[in-house]
C-alpha cells in the first residue's frame, strides 16, 4: 500500500529546516527557534495541517529530550507550570475552530518582541526579584494555548522562566518536561478535530529521520556552551521568532 504523503519538493524545502529548528528547541537549547517551525511549514501548507504533521515528530523529540536531561529539571517549577499550561490546552481545544491562526501568531510575536524590548531597555539587576507568579500563570496559560494552535508555546513561557536565571541544563530540562506534557495532552483533541489523518501522519514519518539530528545538536550545545552566550542565543531566537510571527500575523 502506498502512503498518500505530500510529494511537493517545496514543502520539504521548508519543512526539513523547520524540523531541525524544532529539534534545537525541543532539546531546550534556543527555545525561541521552535516557534518558527509551523510558520515556515505554513509557506507550503495550512497552519492546522502543519501543526498536525509535526505531532508525531514532537513526540519523538520530547522522548529524546527527557532521556537526555533525566533528573536535571526543576520539579518545583514544573508543579507550577504544567497545570497552567494544561489550562491553555483546554482553551485552545475549545476555541480552535473559531480562531484565525495567523492572528494568534501575530499576537504571540508582539508579546515576544515587547518582552525582549523590556529586557534590553530595563535589564534586571543581579539581585532583582523574579517575575510575580500571577504573571507567570498568565504567560504559561498563553503558552499552552499558543502551543495548541500553532506549536508556538516557547516565547510566552520562556518570557517567565528566563528571568529566573536557571542554569542552562536546568532550563533545558525543565522546558523539555513541560512541553512533553503539553504536547501529549494535544493528541486526543487533535484527533477529535480531525487533524490526524493518514496523509498527515505519512508525511510526518517521511520527516521523522530529521527529528533526532536537531535534538542531538541542541543537547550537545546546551551542555558545552557558556551561560552568558546561551542566553544571548535564546534572545536571538526569540527576536527572530517574534519578527516572523508578527509578519505572518499582520503583514
Amino acid at each position: 500500500m502506498n502512503f498518500p504523503l505530500i510529494t511537493d519538493w517545496h514543502f520539504y524545502a521548508v519543512s526539513i529546516p523547520a524540523v531541525l529548528l524544532l529539534g534545537l528547541s525541543k532539546s531546550g537549547f534556543g527555545a525561541g527557534f521552535g516557534s518558527l517551525a509551523v510558520p515556515m511549514m505554513a509557506l507550503a501548507v495550512t497552519v492546522p495541517q502543519a501543526a498536525a504533521i509535526l505531532m508525531p515528530i514532537l513526540f519523538v523529540m520530547d522522548i529524546m529530550g527527557l532521556t537526555a536531561y533525566r533528573g536535571k529539571w526543576d520539579a518545583k517549577l514544573l508543579r507550577f507550570l504544567i497545570p497552567a499550561g494544561l489550562v491553555g490546552t483546554v482553551i485552545g481545544t475549545l476555541l480552535f475552530r473559531l480562531l484565525d491562526a495567523r492572528m494568534v501568531a501575530g499576537i504571540v510575536g508582539v508579546f515576544t518582541l515587547l518582552f525582549l524590548a523590556q529586557r534590553l531597555l530595563f535589564p534586571p539587576r543581579a539581585h532583582s526579584p523574579p517575575p510575580p507568579k500571577w504573571l507567570g500563570g498568565i504567560l504559561t496559560v498563553t503558552s499552552g494555548f499558543t502551543s495548541f494552535v500553532a506549536h508556538a508555546g516557547g516565547p510566552p513561557v520562556t518570557a517567565y522562566v528566563l528571568p529566573l536565571r536557571l542554569a542552562p541544563v536546568t532550563f533545558a530540562a525543565t522546558m523539555s518536561v513541560f512541553f512533553f506534557v503539553i504536547n501529549l495532552s494535544k493528541w486526543i483533541p487533535y484527533g477529535w478535530l480531525g487533524l490526524l489523518d493518514l496523509r498527515n501522519m505519512a508525511t510526518s514519518l517521511a520527516l521523522m529521520p530529521f527529528a533526532p539530528i536537531g535534538v542531538l545538536i541542541g543537547v550537545r550545545l546546551a551542555h558545552r556552551i557558556q551561560p552568558k552566550l546561551f542566553y544571548r542565543l535564546l534572545y536571538a531566537g526569540m527576536l527572530l521568532t517574534g519578527i516572523k510571527l508578527v509578519w505572518d500575523g499582520f503583514v
